[in-house]
Order: C-alpha cells, then sequence, then structure tokens
C-alpha cells in the first residue's frame, strides 16, 4: 500500500481504473459517531456542482445525495461507534470507518484516494490527498454521502436523546450543547474521550 502525500494541485495525477474516493465527517463533535463514505464515480454519467459538503447548503447536499447515489458506478457509508472512538482515538477510529466504507464497495475499488494525510489499511493501493474534497470529485461525493448521513443520524438521537440539540448542532462543542451537557449530564452517544465530556465527569465522580 502507497501512503503518498500529494501535497500541490499540479502534482496530482488521477489513476486510471476503478478509483474511490473517500472522507469522513464527524471528527470534532462531542456525540455520535464518525462516518466514513466512499464512492466510484461513472465516467458516463457526470454529476454537477460536486465540492466540499462544507461549502454546500443543507437542501443542495441531499439533493447530491440522491443524485449520486443514483449515478455512481459504487457507493457506501460506514462508520465507527461512539464506543470504538473512545477505545481507540478519534483518528484510529476514523480510519477503521473509511477502512470499512471502502471494503463494502461493490463493485470493489482498484485505488483509493483519501481526503487528509494519512491512509487506513486497505486492500487496494490507496493515496491521501491534502483538501482532497475539494480537489477530487470522487472525494468530494464521499464528503457529501458522509456528512448527510452523519446529519440524518444526529436528527434521529436528537429524539432519543432530547435536550442537548443534537439535530441544530449536530454533536459539535457549541455553547448551547455545553450548556446542556452540564444541566442534562452525559448521555450515552457522547464521546467520553473527549476533554470537554471528561470535566464534565470528572465534576459528576
Amino acid at each position: 500500500m502507497t501512503n503518498r502525500l500529494a501535497a500541490r494541485e499540479d502534482a496530482l495525477v488521477l489513476p486510471a481504473g476503478r478509483v474511490a474516493g473517500v472522507d469522513e465527517a464527524g471528527r470534532g463533535p462531542l456525540a455520535g459517531p464518525v462516518v466514513a463514505g466512499a464512492v466510484i464515480l461513472d465516467a458516463g454519467k457526470p454529476i454537477n456542482g460536486l465540492k466540499d459538503s462544507k461549502q454546500l447548503t443543507a437542501v443542495r447536499r441531499e439533493r447530491l445525495f440522491d443524485e449520486i447515489c443514483e449515478k455512481a458506478l459504487a457507493w457506501s457509508v460506514a462508520s465507527a461507534s461512539v464506543a470504538e472512538i473512545d477505545r481507540m482515538n478519534i483518528l484510529q477510529a476514523t480510519l477503521l470507518a473509511m477502512q470499512r466504507a471502502v471494503n463494502a464497495l461493490q463493485p470493489s475499488a482498484e485505488y483509493a484516494l483519501i481526503d487528509g494525510n494519512r491512509c487506513p489499511r486497505l486492500c487496494c493501493p490507496a493515496e491521501a490527498i491534502i483538501k482532497g474534497d475539494s480537489r477530487v470529485a470522487a472525494i468530494s461525493a464521499a464528503s457529501i454521502l458522509a456528512k448527510v448521513t452523519r446529519d440524518r443520524e444526529m436528527q434521529a438521537l436528537d429524539t432519543e436523546y432530547p435536550g442537548y440539540g443534537l439535530a441544530q448542532h449536530k454533536g459539535y462543542p457549541s455553547k448551547a450543547h455545553i450548556e446542556a451537557l452540564e444541566t442534562l449530564g452525559v448521555s450515552p452517544v457522547h464521546r467520553r474521550s473527549y476533554a470537554p465530556v471528561r470535566k464534565i465527569l470528572a465534576r459528576v465522580v
């Protein structure tokens, strides 16, 4: 497996064959899983408007999500749980979610392009690309699948664990989220290894 870093856009040469773009959503939040998407685009079915999911409105992400699922040669979404994040740390959990997403692709990937500077252990060659979600269409598509899937899950968790505002801030450490944690305590979907959650747990002990 290769783990080369394409640092400059003019140095980026995309490989041929079934190339999967891979990205994640949810490394920073205090609650919920980390989710990874993997997408192999179909050159015969172009998708307009692909870009880093953070640069898109929620409505546009939802529309592109459906189009990606319809037109991609293969796509997959996978996650690592809160328990796995707390047990192995967020980096390793993120790489695990990416590995699961790539492994689930049918047809399988012949090469993988990973957003960021680290590659998970895969059964195909892989390359890490800084800011890949704004440079490679397949990674942009993967970022959209991961973001939409995670946002939907956080909306569901908001119903299960009301009061924290998970549907609004998606688990990120906003002022309202921290205040809710201090008032309601730590829920089963909060990451106990993260400092703000650890501090609140320490006060209870």
